[in-house]
């Protein structure tokens, strides 16, 4: 097998994701091992491992891939999604401060991502920063709605988040 495979397989397990075909993405996982096996210093196919075995439901198994592929010099939109994907992993297993400290990254190197943004806010979240949380939530959900009553009181609703415990004295 050689790295050329690599394509195949991605689009493979991205047919098993959407069908939510646990043989398929067993199959994919075999490959993809076999594939690393053969180029254990290829941060893309420890990457795609990873997703592999995180699509199939199996995240703990795939947090030492994405972890790989990030020390490996993982670039561009992969790493964009597998810092994602680590993060929300992490905050699933309740691993909450590596989970910040990932998704941190992962907003200072991809600032419009509203996912990593929201996936951030629910591990901050799980670490008791429930201001923080709050106020990225109320950020993002004010960037990306398209709700008329919300963008009404927009300007009101971005200057409350800004210290959520202010009262009128």
């Amino acid at each position: 097998m050689t790295r050329d495979d690599l394509s195949k397989w991605i689009e493979r397990r991205e047919e098993g994701r959407a069908k939510q075909d646990l043989e398929i993405l067993s199959e994919v996982r075999e490959h993809l091992l076999e594939l690393l096996s053969n180029y254990p210093n290829d941060a893309e196919i420890n990457y795609q491992t990873g997703i592999a075995y995180d699509n199939s439901g199996q995240g703990h198994e795939a947090i030492p891939y994405y972890e790989r592929a990030l020390k490996l010099g993982l670039t561009g939109p992969d790493l964009e999604r597998c810092l994602m994907g680590l993060g929300s992993t992490y905050r699933y297993w309740g691993y909450y401060q590596k989970a910040v400290v990932t998704l941190r990254r992962g907003l200072r190197e991809f600032p419009e991502n509203h996912a990593i943004q929201v996936f951030l806010a629910m591990a901050l979240y799980n670490n008791q920063n429930y201001e923080e949380s709050v106020e990225l939530l109320i950020t993002n959900l004010m960037e990306t709605t398209s709700d008329e009553k919300l963008h009404y009181f927009k300007r009101g609703i971005l200057a409350y988040n800004e210290d959520l415990d202010e009262t009128a004295e």
